[in-house]
């Protein structure tokens, strides 16, 4: 019970402020202009920061795990791949592939794994979760710039084919992105080891709390019933990907390689939460319409406050953490 009241704490103010941002959109207050902007304020400044600030503080060294850390990375890069097949089979629009693809596989691990560790065994325990992260949230973010790319709409609405320009905005997207940039500075700045004087650290806290209420506020705004109901479909078998068949598929893995307790936690986070409110924040600034997104995004938010409670008394059941 404990964990489900967590849980339900943790997920349902997320799915509550995505509808405050629907309720300020009906009253006029977030007009379409805006919540652009919002958007491009999130992605650009706010998310990095976020980033930045998470990796930045922590200390990798002194509970580094590399065999943590690679499986974390494998599973993730297997995930991708098994999805990307998945979508071929099943999503024929390209656009709408892209999409699929990405809030499929992309967790709000940077969010929720610190947070669930501490939950369970208490604070300053945080343990394996900045490992994961290393392991995963970098890999997110550099397929979810190619995926993106490549599949986005063209502006006469064409398929795009891969030629020599494509593969150059690719590249050019990996290295720009204001997600993958904070992500570095944060594990340069904790590799480095440098101070962060208080007024630094506030004002970096300052625009980092911003990141989740805005994006999720812009989401809702943004969201669009009537076309959300063309893609109940595709965004019910992302969320059953993401909170159910991932986890079902390599927990298993993890516990015969000999992970235990905190790892699994992680690991747990990693594959089974809800897709991270970024997904339709990058969807929506590299060209995308981010109705899937979007929808796949309240759907896992809503449902994983159950999935991620199942799990854990399932752990919990077998003696494992």
């Amino acid at each position: 019970m404990e964990n489900f009241v967590f849980s339900i704490n943790a997920t349902f103010p997320i799915f509550l402020i995505m509808l405050c941002g629907l309720f300020f959109r009906k009253i006029g207050l977030m007009k379409e202009d805006f919540t652009a902007a919002l958007n491009k304020f999130v992605f650009k400044v706010a998310l990095p920061v976020l980033l930045f600030q998470d990796l930045s503080v922590q200390d990798f060294a002194s509970s580094w795990n590399g065999k943590f850390v690679l499986f974390c990375f494998l599973v993730t890069l297997l995930s991708i791949l098994l999805i990307t097949l998945i979508s071929f089979l099943f999503i024929h629009d390209t656009g709408k592939r892209g999409e699929f693809i990405q809030v499929s596989y992309r967790s709000s691990a940077a969010i929720l794994g610190i947070a669930f560790i501490q939950n369970i065994y208490g604070d300053g325990n945080s343990g394996m979760a900045p490992l994961m992260i290393l392991g995963s949230v970098p890999l997110y973010n550099i397929f979810a710039v190619i995926v993106l790319t490549v599949t986005a709409p063209s502006a006469d609405g064409k398929r795009r084919r891969p030629d020599r320009a494509l593969v150059m905005k690719t590249l050019r997207g990996i290295i720009t992105n204001p997600i993958i940039i904070g992500i570095l500075a944060g594990l340069l700045w904790s590799v480095l080891g440098i101070p962060q004087p208080k007024i630094f650290a506030a004002t970096i806290k300052n625009i980092a709390v911003l990141a989740t209420p805005l994006g999720l506020m812009a989401m809702g705004s943004a969201f669009d019933l009537t076309k959300a109901k063309a893609e109940v479909a595709p965004a019910l078998a992302a969320s059953v990907i993401k909170l159910l068949l991932l986890v079902a598929a390599f927990l298993p893995l993890a516990v015969l390689l000999g992970f235990r307790n905190q790892e699994l936690v992680a690991l747990l986070v990693m594959l089974g939460s809800a897709s991270t409110v970024s997904c339709y924040i990058m969807a929506r600034n590299m060209g995308h319409e981010g109705t899937l997104t979007s929808s796949t995004v309240m759907m896992t938010t809503f449902g994983c406050a159950f999935s991620l409670t199942f799990w854990l008394y399932l752990l919990k059941s077998l003696s494992l953490i």
